[in-house]
């Protein structure tokens, strides 16, 4: 079994998948619908909406297939975005890089494979629309157009996708993108049995900023600090902007002590920002830090409502020393 290349941009390949949002995020009505009408036009069992993590396949949309993610070393997928055409597989069992495969030998046992690369907005190739069949098929170019057609629709959703749940300015999730990832994640913990903790973060003095140097120098002091939270957290955290000087992280499988530790990281790292910026501001924050337990379970509003009181009393008491 040949297993699929990496492509030369990965790292920049799988930051722009990230800034979608949209990995293990629900089923939806506008990705389902395209893969059922793939499904029917080609007549074919199984049609997909893939996207290429670090090590995985998962499927954003799934026609016939019950399992909601592969391994990306087995994956069809994974060859399919190493080029920028249509991935033609006619018969599996014929082509040595695929006759071996679990996923030819077993379940689902593919012979027929269509990938069509999707981009996100950058251009980068996140993964494919594809179709599967497990008899041996025909593939010619009106097919090719029309499935590129279709490829065309689920790029359009998931640029709609990105802007629905990305901040304008920082372009990291806002508040509706964190609400849809951190219900899931928290879903995720407790069918795990997992902690989590959630940070709800306010940048400190950001009124003196816009009022001292003006509004374009808020927008910069806003950028640069969403800037120093991607460089903090890990890449499962989930850190958002929920509104003027309002953010929040979610570390899932991680407690308070954990979340303390992280938000250290993220002070020294602001620390260091400012050092080299000397904008004639520092760039500083509060934060409330609030734990879920899986085993009795509040919703992502209260974990939010808890953080946010928690970081008001901390700056209540800060106040009081000063």
């Amino acid at each position: 079994m040949e297993q699929p290349g990496i492509p030369h941009n990965e790292s920049s390949r799988l930051a722009s998948l990230k800034s979608l949002n949209v990995l293990d995020t629900p089923a939806e009505e506008r990705f389902d619908r395209v893969t059922r009408m793939a499904k029917r036009m080609f007549r074919v069992p199984i049609a997909l909406v893939s996207l290429v993590d670090a090590n995985r396949q998962w499927f954003k949309s799934a026609q016939g297939l019950d399992v909601g993610e592969t391994p990306r070393n087995v994956s069809f997928c994974g060859h399919a975005i190493l080029g920028d055409g249509i991935f033609l597989i006619p018969d599996a069992l014929a082509d040595p890089r695929f006759a071996d495969n679990p996923l030819v030998t077993g379940a689902p046992h593919i012979r027929f494979y269509v990938g069509c690369p999707l981009r996100a907005p950058d251009g980068a190739k996140v993964g494919t629309l594809c179709i599967i069949d497990t008899v041996p098929r025909v593939f010619d170019e009106e097919d090719a157009l029309a499935l590129l057609d279709l490829a065309s629709m689920v790029q359009d959703e998931l640029a709609a996708f990105q802007t629905s749940t990305t901040d304008d300015l920082t372009q990291i999730s806002n508040r509706r993108g964190f609400l849809q990832l951190a219900d899931y994640g928290l879903n995720v913990c407790v069918r795990n049995r997992q902690p989590a903790a959630l940070a709800f973060i306010d940048l400190d003095r950001f009124k003196p900023i816009n009022d001292q140097f003006g509004h374009a120098e808020g927008d910069l002091a806003l950028v640069a600090f969403a800037e120093v939270m991607q460089a903090s957290f890990r890449s499962t955290d989930l850190f958002a902007r929920l509104g003027g000087d309002e953010f929040v992280v979610l570390l899932t499988g991680a407690g308070k002590d954990d979340a303390e530790r992280v938000l250290d990281k993220f002070g020294a790292l602001l620390g260091e920002y400012n050092a080299r910026a000397r904008r004639g501001y520092d760039l500083q924050f509060s934060a409330g830090v609030v734990e879920f337990d899986p085993a009795a379970p509040r919703s992502v509003e209260a974990l939010l409502a808890a953080g946010d009181a928690e970081m008001y009393a901390i700056k209540a008491a800060r106040k009081r020393r000063h």
